[in-house]
């Protein structure tokens, strides 16, 4: 059997509920029930549609002859008109009524949004649940003391909770985006060929009325607010860039949680989840890599590139129409949705399973401390009587001989031995353990953590009845 291309966001990353949403079942079902919902309307309205052909269209939304409407495709050239045929074949009473005014961006423009929404809320049921997962982590390890990075460099210490706040802030405010753009999603409507509704004038005998009422009686039929009031023949292609610009800011947020989470593992201070049997290499066996955080690095990537087709998309339209962005959105739309439905899978299943090694923290906050606490002791000898002067320049000296002693010997940091070895300073064991404490260095880490975690309780006792995601990793 020869073997085809296929997809790799199908075949290994997105789930099967979204892959069910971009499916063609889902479509094509959505188109019949576009078409039912016109031709109740209408029906309502006063034209001369019965009950009798209304279910008939009811009873056949689902039983899709594809290879009839490949057939038939193959025949004229037009998928719509293939559509509308093959659901005429099955529905004969209802056959010279279906589609009855109506353009083929009715059922497809129309369906893209519904199918959009449906993909948004999906994203947003992943996004909460990660959010949960961050949520208790930052909550467990917030007064845990780490060293904290700026450019990758030493810097002073925080919590692993509150750098668990950094992530957690950012994928909120991409709660708050979704939220924004799902609110504001509306329905093409039917507004004929060039979007001035004249083929339903007509139908309603120049009815202004009732063909205002006709779409909104399909957009409360379809579950939205309303219509968008003035159209083309197509919605305006910006609402896709709105749409796609959440799931960018979605992977930007997972890029830059996955670096964090691949800088601290080769500092040996976290882990992602590594199952017992799980190869890290082919060559070399003892490699534990972090690919699953790779792998959000890499499908964000794509995403982030990918939110410059509706963009491009929406400024080359032409006037009313053009057909130049239907192939384009067939792949950059259900792809956008599919890779990050993959990203905060893998993000969920990080975030449920990070391993954290307090020891090596410790010994890194070991490693750096003195330095960081030489203003400390600086502080606190001068208090008891010290004179500053000679005593920075003691410290001066000292910090010289210990960064020597790192660098060209490999040598342990030993400037606290040699500042308590110094009479000058004059102080005990006991008075620097208790200056070099970590927690007197992570300033207002864990009170930030606990702050700002009550506002994310909130957000998640809201949205509650949407956690209890089940993903599953294909490693």
């Amino acid at each position: 059997m020869t073997c085809i291309y296929e997809n790799p966001l199908s075949k290994r990353y997105a789930s099967r509920e979204m892959q069910a949403i971009f499916s063609d079942d889902n479509k094509f079902s959505t188109w019949r029930k576009l078409w039912v919902a016109l031709a109740e309307s209408q029906a309502f309205l006063g034209l001369d549609i019965s009950e009798e052909q209304i279910s008939e269209m009811h009873r056949h939304i689902h039983d899709i002859d594809y290879e009839r409407v490949s057939q038939i495709e193959s025949e004229i050239r037009h998928d719509v008109m293939a559509h509308i045929r093959a659901y005429g074949e099955k529905c004969p009473l209802a056959a010279p009524i279906i589609h009855l005014g109506a353009t083929s961006c009715y059922v497809g423009d129309n369906t893209d949004i519904i199918v959009q929404r449906s993909a948004l809320l999906q994203i947003r049921r992943l996004l909460i649940n990660v959010l949960a997962k961050l949520y208790e982590f930052a909550q467990t390890h917030k007064a845990q003391p780490c060293l904290a990075y700026t450019h990758f460099q030493a810097a002073q210490p925080t919590t692993v909770g509150k750098r668990a706040t950094l992530w957690i802030q950012e994928l909120v405010l991409d709660l708050e985006h979704l939220d924004f753009t799902l609110g504001q999603l509306k329905l093409l409507g039917c507004k004929g060929t060039t979007g001035t509704g004249a083929s339903f004038l007509e139908l309603f005998d120049g009815n202004h009325d009732k063909v205002k009422e006709l779409e909104q009686m399909i957009a409360d039929k379809m579950e939205f607010s309303g219509v968008f009031p003035v159209t083309g023949q197509t919605y305006s292609r910006k609402i896709d860039y709105y749409t796609l610009s959440v799931l960018s800011s979605i992977a930007q947020s997972a890029h830059k949680f996955s670096n964090d989470i691949r800088l601290l593992s080769h500092l040996k201070e976290v882990d992602e989840p590594f199952e017992q049997a799980q190869v890290g290499s082919s060559a070399m066996a003892y490699k534990r890599n972090p690919m699953r955080s790779e792998r959000i690095a890499s499908l964000a990537r794509y995403v982030i590139v990918d939110a410059l087709n509706p963009a491009i998309t929406a400024s080359t339209q032409w006037l009313e129409r053009t057909l130049d962005d239907s192939a384009n959105r067939r792949i950059s739309i259900p792809e956008a949705f599919l890779a990050v439905d993959g990203i905060l899978s893998l993000m969920l299943n990080i975030a449920g399973g990070i391993t954290v090694y307090p020891k090596m923290m410790k010994k890194h906050l070991t490693e750096e401390l003195p330095f960081m606490a030489t203003e400390n002791i600086l502080m606190y000898c001068v208090k008891k009587g010290g004179d500053r002067q000679s005593l920075h320049e003691r410290i001066r000296i000292h910090s010289m001989e210990a960064a020597k002693n790192i660098k060209l010997d490999g040598g342990e940091n030993d400037l606290i031995s040699r500042i308590y070895g110094d009479a000058a300073f004059g102080l005990s064991q006991g008075e620097l353990d208790k200056i070099l404490n970590a927690e007197n260095f992570t300033g207002r880490a864990k009170e930030q953590t606990e702050e700002f975690l009550k506002d994310v309780r909130v957000i998640i006792e809201e949205n509650k009845w949407l956690l209890g995601a089940e993903v599953k990793i294909t490693v």
